[in-house]
């Protein structure tokens, strides 16, 4: 009885075999048509499996199907492996390349890349398991990581896709508004951060009195009578001192501009 068992399914192993012989010995086009549209529906499984990834589903197929052409090519009937076998680990290996180099809104190094795609599955898994989310050393010993790999890669998957400027959000006072209006603006001071820069040791070598005087005509606003109650010298020596000291932030600018 077992040994008849046995003998049946060998026959019909072999019988499944024997297009992938008859492929392999003349290649025709015809046969090999035929081996790749009687197995689509393994490609179109497995491409479900990679559903809610951001990308769709045609063309996660597309990306199925021709692994399986891959698969009817490579595959070689006589090492005693079964095709789906053989073609589930090409086309699950085809999807997740297409997923590394093709799906990522930005591109985050290959090894970060597929340790958050191994994350993700063993995340989901771990969840239904446990009841609640997995904690970052649970994942780290999951997934044979240490537990700064895992943190990267989940700030790395946080790449993986965009969200439109255009988008709207409806957490703000107002309610729904674009994304691209909770953006900061441009610094209108930003183009002076290099002067300032040169300027700050040159500043810095003034008399208090002379910064001072600088300060309140340029940040405060103050005219020259103003300044000179605060200081307590004429509007005269007022000028004076402030044309001395803008002479020599001048030549300081100068200087600096000759040296780049």
């Amino acid at each position: 009885m077992t040994d008849g068992t046995e003998s049946s399914t060998t026959e019909w192993a072999e019988d499944r075999l024997e297009p992938f012989r008859a492929f392999a010995r003349s290649g025709e086009g015809r046969l090999r048509d035929e081996l790749v549209e009687s197995h689509l529906g393994l490609a179109k499984h497995l491409a479900r499996r990679f559903l809610h990834r951001g990308q769709p589903y045609e063309d996660l197929v597309q990306v199925s199907a021709l692994a399986l052409v891959k698969a009817v090519d490579r595959f070689d009937p006589d090492r005693g492996v079964q095709f789906t076998t053989y073609a589930t680990r090409t086309i699950v290996g085809e999807l997740k390349r297409h997923f590394r180099d093709k799906a990522w809104a930005v591109r985050a190094p290959r090894q970060l890349q597929e340790l958050s795609l191994e994350l993700h599955d063993a995340a989901g898994t771990m969840a239904q398991a446990l009841g609640r989310a997995p904690r970052v050393a649970e994942l780290a010993s999951q997934a044979g990581a240490t537990e700064e790999e895992v943190v990267a890669a989940l700030l790395a998957g946080q790449a993986y896709a965009t969200t439109s400027l255009d988008s709207t959000t409806v957490d703000s006072p107002d309610g729904a508004e674009p994304a691209l209006a909770r953006l900061g603006g441009e610094d209108a001071a930003l183009g002076d951060a290099e002067w300032r820069v040169v300027f700050r040791p040159h500043l810095a070598a003034l008399p208090d009195r002379d910064r001072a005087i600088l300060r309140y005509r340029f940040v405060d606003g103050l005219n020259h009578r103003e300044i000179a109650a605060r200081v307590g010298v004429s509007t005269m020596q007022v000028s004076r001192l402030l044309a001395r000291s803008l002479a020599a932030l001048r030549e300081a600018c100068c200087e600096a501009v000759e040296a780049s």
